[in-house]
């Protein structure tokens, strides 16, 4: 590989995990040519239609994600792209529970929320349009992706069923990632289809929070976020502890229900 080459090749990969695509390398004077040659060569790697690796970047779990999310605006640099925001490809849905960790969702599809029409023959992208706002939409991992209070919503509105969502929601609250104050009230759209009063969020929520197992967490952060205040209300101080005395008082059968007593037998029957 000629000099000139591999410099150009490691500029442009340096900032984006080890990948290009065919019009970034077009336009830093690599021709598809070249490209064939050096995939040929075993020098890239061909991930992607016009999405490449330079060797040795496969080591990265989320190569594939990168290079779908890369490939849907080709020309322009991961670096320029972040700096879009909301008003880009934000990785969302099943895709950003995945990037979390959250959960146990399939993602066999790459899944994006992009803010106009767009489309992809590939097979493996989902494409969702949406406006996100700003406070939606974080950097992890050095990819655009929607908060995980967005992210739950987000599954609830394309349907996934509140087991898969509450163990999102659950680990979310595990570490710490989520604010669920705010997020009954989002949830309020989707409180019937689960059999709760209309818009009643804060009851979706709550049944999300016991199915996922984690419940008894965000009571407990509750009551450290009140102690640290130290100008909690005697009523809030109460309302929390009324909560943990009803569950410390309530039995949880971790291996089903218990088992039924034989019914007392009359005296001379047998």
């Amino acid at each position: 590989m000629p000099r000139r080459v591999e410099v150009t090749l490691a500029e442009l990969t340096a900032g984006q995990w080890g990948l290009c695509t065919a019009p970034q390398a077009q336009d830093a004077g690599i021709s598809r040519m070249q490209l064939t040659r050096l995939t040929q060569a075993g020098v890239l790697q061909r991930l992607a239609h016009g999405v490449y690796a330079l060797h040795g970047a496969g080591t990265d779990d989320r190569l594939e994600l990168r290079a779908a999310w890369l490939g849907l605006d080709p020309a322009r640099t991961a670096n320029d792209r972040l700096g879009d925001g909301p008003a880009g490809t934000v990785v969302s849905h099943s895709s950003a529970a995945d990037l979390y960790g959250f959960g146990d969702l399939d993602a066999d599809h790459h899944e994006f929320t992009v803010p106009k029409r767009q489309q992809t023959r590939r097979r493996d992208i989902r494409l969702h349009r949406g406006v996100l706002p700003d406070n939606d939409v974080t950097v992890l991992n050095g990819l655009p992706v929607t908060k995980p209070e967005r992210t739950v919503v987000d599954l609830l509105k394309a349907g996934h069923d509140g087991e898969h969502v509450a163990g999102v929601l659950a680990d979310a609250v595990r570490t710490r990632s989520i604010d669920v104050g705010q997020l009954g009230a989002r949830l309020a759209p989707f409180a019937a289809r689960f059999d709760f009063a209309v818009n009643d969020g804060q009851g979706l929520l709550d049944h999300l929070l016991e199915l996922g197992g984690a419940a008894d967490q965000v009571l407990a952060d509750d009551l450290v976020q009140l102690a640290r205040a130290g100008n909690s209300s005697l009523a809030e101080w109460a309302a929390l502890g009324n909560q943990l005395a009803g569950r410390i008082s309530t039995p949880t059968f971790t291996s089903g229900p218990p088992e039924h007593e034989e019914p007392a037998r009359e005296p001379g029957n047998r």
